[in-house]
């Protein structure tokens, strides 16, 4: 079954919310006790990160929060019920209730400056602004899990490798063993190949070891304390051809990344005008009744009450807004020259383990496998030393491990652009991803 590009296209997709489809992929995918038959993809990875991943779930409860505050601020200024007696326990005229006057009374505020408006506003941007992080969050974790899953993956191929060697120093050995028994060796080649046997196995342990760690490592993403699988499926070394800089740097621009910014920038506007509309003076108000015993009159009244100054308060909250978005745009301005840096660090390095790789496969690795073959022989009809045929099978095994490391740099760099582009490498096609087999 043809899959589709990932990381870049499962990030463009499910970023924001995450996506219920996602859910329900993700409950299809039981967690069965014990370690899973069928190899690990990276498809599954991502999908267990984005359900169980402790640092994206937070978002759900943060979201309730900003959720609430948007809706304390779509109210309007609360009515006030007032109740006042007065002349009651006086002296004379005034004892008892005989000339009590009894007031009841509604009062609030009128909001001449747009207040409520620019509350909303600076709630609003907050959520967006939650949404941004929460985007630039999921990229994060995403490319960390990317390269965990590389991680691992290398250390699969370097096991397998080791494995190889183990297998290669056996061959070896017996070949020494036979030429030594036929008196064509010297018994010190038997006692070379054989340490050399016991430092390729000693090896192969050490291999398997890290090869745990790292699955362990991996499955920490999703909230997991143990490896719940054995191996992992993908292709380390079909690296796809990277768009040219410019265009990657056009898609950094308006990244997830650089859109916490955005948001950032659209709530210091907001404050801003939630500041300048708080300058403008609000009219106090108020409307009752008032009824006096002593004739049994009853009568409405008003009041209304203007704050003094309030524009010369409301300065310094106006230049402190201004402040903060400046400092916004400064910091949006500084993280974009970084985030560039970055991603051409990243653009420079990729290019060049992709080429470490395409020498490796095409020249390097094919010479060195016939030039073993050739001295294995060779060795066996006695034209060439022990040393020779080591010497070979090292440069061999080395240019094998050049071979996985460079790969593995080359995949990660490569999933640092997608993390940074929030795209994949090549936004033209749709070609399948390195890290999957066909």
């Amino acid at each position: 079954m043809k899959r589709s590009h990932l990381p870049g296209r499962l990030w463009r997709t499910c970023l924001g919310c995450l996506g219920l489809s996602i859910m329900f992929t993700m409950a299809m995918h039981s967690h069965a006790q014990g370690e899973s038959i069928a190899p690990l993809t990276l498809d599954e990875t991502l999908l267990r990160v984005l359900q169980h991943n402790p640092s994206l779930r937070v978002f759900e409860v943060r979201m309730r929060g900003l959720e609430g505050l948007r809706q304390s601020a779509r109210l309007r200024p609360e009515l006030v019920l007032e109740a006042e007696v007065e002349n009651i326990a006086g002296q004379g005229e005034l004892s008892g209730l005989n000339a009590a006057e009894q007031t009841v009374a509604l009062s609030s505020v009128l909001e001449l400056g747009g207040e409520r408006n620019a509350r909303v506003a600076v709630a609003s941007a907050q959520v967006g602004r939650l949404q941004a992080e929460r985007e630039a969050t999921a990229l994060e974790v995403l490319g960390g899990a990317t390269n965990a899953f590389i991680g691992a993956l290398a250390a699969q191929r370097q096991l397998e490798l080791a494995e190889d060697a183990v297998a290669l120093a056996q061959s070896t050995y017996r070949t020494v063993q036979r030429r030594a028994q036929a008196g064509a060796a010297p018994d010190a080649e038997v006692l070379r190949a054989k340490a050399d046997l016991a430092q390729a196995r000693l090896a192969l342990a050490q291999l398997k070891r890290a090869f745990e760690a790292k699955r362990v490592e991996l499955a920490i993403f999703w909230g997991a304390t143990r490896a719940d699988f054995s191996t992992l499926k993908g292709d380390l070394y079909a690296l796809e051809v990277a768009d040219d800089f410019d265009s990657l740097f056009a898609r950094l621009e308006r990244s997830a990344a650089l859109a916490v910014y955005a948001s950032e920038e659209r709530i210091r506007q907001a404050e801003l005008r939630l500041a300048r509309a708080a300058a403008t003076p609000d009219i106090g108000w108020s409307l009752g009744v008032r009824r006096m015993e002593e004739t049994g009159d009853s009568a409405f009244v008003a009041g209304v009450s203007i704050p003094l100054f309030s524009g010369q308060r409301g300065r310094g909250d106006v230049r402190s807004a201004e402040s903060r978005l400046h400092q916004t745009r400064l910091e949006r301005d500084s993280a974009l020259l970084s985030f560039r840096a970055k991603l051409f660090g990243a653009y420079q390095a990729r290019q060049q383990n992709v080429e470490v790789v395409d020498a490796l496969k095409d020249e390097i690795i094919p010479a060195l496998t016939l030039a073993l073959d050739q001295t294995r022989k060779a060795y066996e009809l006695g034209r060439y030393s022990y040393l020779d045929l080591a010497a070979v099978q090292k440069e061999l095994l080395e240019a094998r491990e050049a071979l996985i490391q460079a790969a593995a740099s080359a995949l990660a760099q490569g999933a640092l652009i997608e993390q940074l582009t929030a795209e994949p490498l090549t936004a033209s096609t749709a070609r399948q991803h390195p890290l999957k087999n066909p």
